[in-house]
């Protein structure tokens, strides 16, 4: 059963420009390029039938395009271990508006999702539990404070199934939603 989760893709060329910061940290595990996107909302494993129920209800909301920006990067730690390197996107009303809508949908649909703050990013890394980061990840924040991305325009947002490879997880995009106005 597929890991369901709801994000905006990123365009190319602000891949590229994620992509350029991935190295200096031992013990990262780098997201592959094509697995970059903000997560909205994720939904977990899902039946086929409240997923049917899931990609149709999405299909209801009706936003304008916007606007998206990351800037500068964050690590999301458990206590003190370090558990992802992430580029933060710059907070919109619109976007925190559309993460709404997609959170009610989810819920509506039966799904339990998490009810931690909405923190927009794009992971860049994963640290396992003993990861051996040191002096490397307080240099790599340091060196990329002041990075800047985009901004680019959402057009649209997709309903993503993640399963697992044997390299890693695979997302598959199952729906994509347009922003119309």
């Amino acid at each position: 059963m597929p890991r369901l989760f709801v994000a905006l893709p990123v365009p190319e060329d602000v891949t590229d420009a994620l992509a350029a910061l991935q190295s200096g940290v031992p013990d990262a595990r780098w997201v592959p390029v094509e697995n970059f996107h903000v997560t909205l909302c994720f939904a977990g494993e899902v039946q086929g039938g409240t997923m049917r129920d899931f990609e149709e209800e999405l299909s209801d909301i009706a936003g304008p395009r916007f606007a998206v920006a990351l800037a500068g990067v964050e690590q999301f730690s458990s206590g003190k271990q370090p558990r992802a390197l992430v580029a933060t996107v710059e907070r919109s009303d619109r976007l925190d508006w559309l993460q709404q809508k997609v959170a009610t949908v989810a819920r509506n649909c039966g799904i339990e999702i998490e009810r931690r703050k909405f923190r927009p990013h794009v992971t860049l890394a994963r640290f396992s539990n003993d990861a051996e980061t040191g002096h490397h990840l307080a240099q790599f924040m340091a060196s990329h404070a002041g990075f800047k991305a985009g901004p680019w325009i959402a057009e649209h947002f997709a309903l993503y199934a993640s399963r697992r490879g044997h390299a890693g997880s695979v997302y598959t995009e199952e729906a994509a939603y347009d922003l119309t106005y």
